[in-house]
């Protein structure tokens, strides 16, 4: 009997080390998995054209250069938080009624729309212990990135870039570059991750916002949201001489952002994703 009871308890303990040994095994294949990187993004395609602009020209139909819309399909120049939180979006999330655009993109006379409009929130650019306090972006803030009257390529307000798909040795440009047959022009643009605080907009729709200094957001702007980056992927290639924005040369590129996520989506997305370095889908889940 005693030696019995010695073999099971040898038994138990072997069972006991194995199952330890898997459970560990297990976790560090999840924490494998988790790619640390402070995303989550929205996949939000091309809903309309008009020339409005409800953050530039509020109530003024017609006052503005021809603008693609993306995200909520209503958007005109009557456009409020109201209206958007009451209309449907096309974005992936749904839950993001936010709306997003920019300047009509012209190949010729014929408007060319992007077939990619990826919009990512990011943690990046400022040091890990402030990502570790960014905060929600206010619910109704409204933001314009780039320069639609940039002068030219040395214009330091303007900060948008263009490149080629799957063609990383063409480099990039403030203008349009000449992309191999095959591959798609593209669009980066990010807009700015410090917030004063106080202010959904201000007169020229940039000063409540501001850009990191070293890691980390001037005094002036002293609370750290996610940076939005703008990423557009255009079925052209070839020489770019036929092509023009509704705002002038590529170095116009500009994007506009009213945000209307609801604020738990956000700060669900915060917590999980950005605030712990995780990178997360468009459902605001690690991916």
């Amino acid at each position: 009997m005693t030696t019995l009871l010695a073999l099971l308890g040898t038994s138990l303990v072997l069972q006991s080390t194995q199952a330890g040994a898997t459970s560990q095994s297990k976790a560090a294949g999840s924490s494998a998995a988790v790619v640390r990187v402070a995303e989550f993004l929205a996949d939000c395609p091309f809903s309309h054209r008009l020339p409005d602009d409800p953050i530039v020209f509020p109530g003024l139909p017609g006052a503005s250069h021809m603008h693609s819309f993306f995200g909520s399909t209503s958007t005109n120049a009557h456009t409020t938080l109201a209206s958007l939180q009451s209309s449907p979006s096309n974005c992936n999330p749904r839950v993001d009624l936010s709306s997003y655009w920019v300047p009509t993109l012209y190949n010729g006379n014929t408007p060319v729309e992007p077939t990619g409009t990826t919009f990512y929130y990011l943690g990046e650019g400022v040091r890990d212990d402030i990502i570790a306090r960014t905060q929600p972006l206010p619910l109704g803030l409204r933001i314009v990135a780039g320069n639609a009257k940039a002068t030219g390529i040395d214009d330091p307000s303007s900060n948008a870039r263009w490149s080629c798909l799957h063609a990383g040795h063409v480099g990039s440009s403030k203008d349009f570059v000449n992309c191999p047959a095959g591959t798609m022009l593209e669009s980066y643009l990010d807009f700015p991750q410090c917030w004063n605080g106080r202010d959904l907009d201000s007169a020229d729709h940039k000063s409540h916002m501001a850009y990191p200094v070293g890691g980390a957001c001037p005094a002036s702007h002293p609370v750290p949201v996610p940076k939005l980056r703008q990423v557009l992927r255009y079925p052209v290639s070839g020489d770019p001489a036929q092509l023009r924005l509704a705002s002038g040369r590529g170095y116009t590129m500009h994007g506009d952002f009213f945000n209307a996520w609801p604020p738990a989506e956000m700060e669900r997305r915060l917590r999980d994703c950005i605030r712990p370095i995780i990178k997360c889908g468009a459902d605001g889940t690690p991916s």
